[in-house]
Order: C-alpha cells, then structure tokens, then sequence
C-alpha cells in the first residue's frame, strides 16, 4: 500500500515503518524537546527527510513542520591489541507544529 504526502510523492508503507529505528533519549534532546517542540529520532543512513516526515506523520498521527538531519561518524575503538570501529549513525531531528505532542513514556495524557 502506497502513501502520498502534501507534495504528491509515494511512499512505500513498509519502508516508511522501518525508516524510524529508535527515539534517542537523552539530556540533550530532552532538553531540545522542551525548548523548541522537537524530537529526535536514530533513522535509517538512506532515508531522506521527505521519508522520515512521512513515517512520522504515520505512526504518531501529528503534524510535522521541519526535519534536520545530521550524520554521526563512528568513533575508533581499541579493545585490547584489536582496533575496531562503531557504525555511523543517522539522527534525525523533527519539529513539530505548535499544539502538537509526542509522549514517549507510555502515560496517557
């Protein structure tokens, strides 16, 4: 089953449900998410913003104004005489418009 979005692109629902992979919770983005209605998410390394936008439109049902992403190298580790190298990470950070909420603890509010 397809999705279109506001621009009349189509959107694969089965990739759209896997573009997201985890919410990242930390001090920073909760912070970030107080301050300016923002959550950030770890996404797929080829999903594009107009994807991300999508899937989170589709499985949190609110209103997206704006995606910024953002490529973390993996850092060099050495373990013992071994070298190795943790992967790169996507992080996708999404506005939301105003009135709109994304809870993550599982409370209904």
């Amino acid at each position: 089953m397809s999705r279109i979005n506001a621009v009349g692109q189509k959107f694969d629902e089965g990739r759209l449900a896997t573009v997201l992979v985890a919410p990242i919770i930390s001090e920073k983005a909760t912070r970030i998410g107080e301050g300016q209605n923002q959550v950030v998410f770890k996404v797929l390394r080829d999903a594009t913003k107009p994807e991300i936008k999508a899937a989170v439109e589709l499985m949190f049902k609110v209103e997206v104004a704006a995606v910024n992403t953002s490529v973390q190298k993996g850092k060099v580790k050495k373990f013992g005489r071994s070298i190795g190298r943790r992967d790169h990470v996507k992080k996708a950070c999404v506005s939301l418009k105003p009135g709109q909420e994304l809870n993550f603890s599982g409370e209904a509010a």
